[in-house]
């Protein structure tokens, strides 16, 4: 039988898309919520099934990198958990952190793309580099890899590779963080090594980064905080909450989320159809649900950044807002419990 995360059987609404005063499409999925101790206050779903993690596994990753002897601070360090936007500033530090070990962009394995910011797209363009693997949102974390590699003296070239000394790295900080094994390994968008985890253990281990369980852990969250445009960019989602609460998130690809306070309430959330629409909002709510953000900001936050059900224009010539992604059963039951 093949590997598999789990089915819609198990799945609960974790969200619903409004449309007119109808209800037009249900966004299904996990979650759970811990708190500092790592119990489960909330447990939506399949928590204890496996799920491709993704780009939430790049706090891991990048510590996994520091553990093996990628110098990384600051910016650096942002970049190297981050799936940015590729503006100038983005593409700027990953060249450094770079030539830092003697490469270029040459070394980096991810993929040749154009970049995802427009004026950034519009200025490379005018100067002929239209796609380079510097745009890839994961080139920083791309190049955390390759310090490591260059420092413990390792072969570059093959940095990707499940058995080269950074990912058995990777690997074994997972497990420490997490409290066990992946369940599946699997080749992520980016070329990397990417793990199936459990929600629950997803969680328990961005708990651990956000409590700064070792220095690694605690200069991580020094630099995400004193640069969140690292993480994402200007006015993206990720970056905005961590400037306007002070807490780590960090989306993935096919509907994964996580976020995490300082004092270590975590929450990790799968939207089983792999859509990211709701997962911010859902997220938040449930952190606010037990007051681990301020409840009203986190409202305010979600709303903010999800992205309005628009239909035709309105007088001055703009999409008129016509409904809303709405908070699933699921959800606002857990927030009534918590009233």
């Amino acid at each position: 039988m093949a590997l598999h995360t789990f089915s819609s059987q198990d799945a609960v609404e974790l969200a619903v898309v409004e449309r007119s005063g109808f209800i037009e499409s249900r966004h299904v999925g996990s979650a759970v919520l811990l708190d500092p101790e790592g119990v489960p206050t909330a447990a939506l779903g399949a928590t204890d099934q496996p799920v491709f993690v993704r780009s939430t596994l790049k706090p891991l990753q990048a510590i996994a990198s520091m553990r093996a002897g990628a110098e990384l601070d600051g910016p650096a360090a942002a970049l190297a958990t981050a799936s940015h936007r590729s503006e100038q500033r983005h593409i700027d530090v990953v060249t450094a952190m770079l030539a830092s070990a003697g490469l270029d962009e040459s070394a980096l394995q991810c993929p040749s793309v154009i970049p995802a910011d427009r004026a950034t797209w519009e200025a490379r363009a005018a100067d002929g580099h239209v796609r380079s693997p510097l745009h890839f949102n994961c080139s920083g974390k791309h190049a955390a890899f390759l310090l490591a590699a260059v420092a413990g003296g390792h072969d570059p070239r093959t940095y990707l590779d499940p058995t080269h000394p950074v990912q058995q790295e990777v690997e074994a900080v997972v497990r420490t963080y997490t409290g066990g094994p992946p369940q599946a390994v699997g080749t992520d968008g980016c070329g990397a090594p990417v793990y199936a985890l459990t929600l629950r253990a997803l969680a328990t281990g961005i708990s651990r980064v956000a409590q700064r369980m070792d220095t690694e852990a605690a200069s991580l969250m020094d630099a995400v905080l004193e640069h969140p445009w690292g993480v994402e960019g200007a006015g993206r989602p990720n970056t905005t909450v961590i400037e306007e609460l002070g807490i780590f998130a960090k989306f993935g690809a096919e509907g994964v989320m996580v976020m995490a306070t300082p004092e270590g309430w975590s929450v990790a959330v799968k939207c089983l159809d792999g859509s990211s629409r709701p997962t911010t909002r859902v997220a938040l709510a449930l952190l606010g649900s037990v007051g681990a953000v301020d409840p009203d900001a986190a409202e305010d936050l979600g709303r903010r950044l999800t992205t309005p059900v628009t239909g035709g224009i309105d007088d001055g010539g703009e999409p008129q807002t016509v409904g809303a992604v709405c908070l699933g059963e699921a959800v606002t039951a857990v927030q009534r419990s918590r009233s």
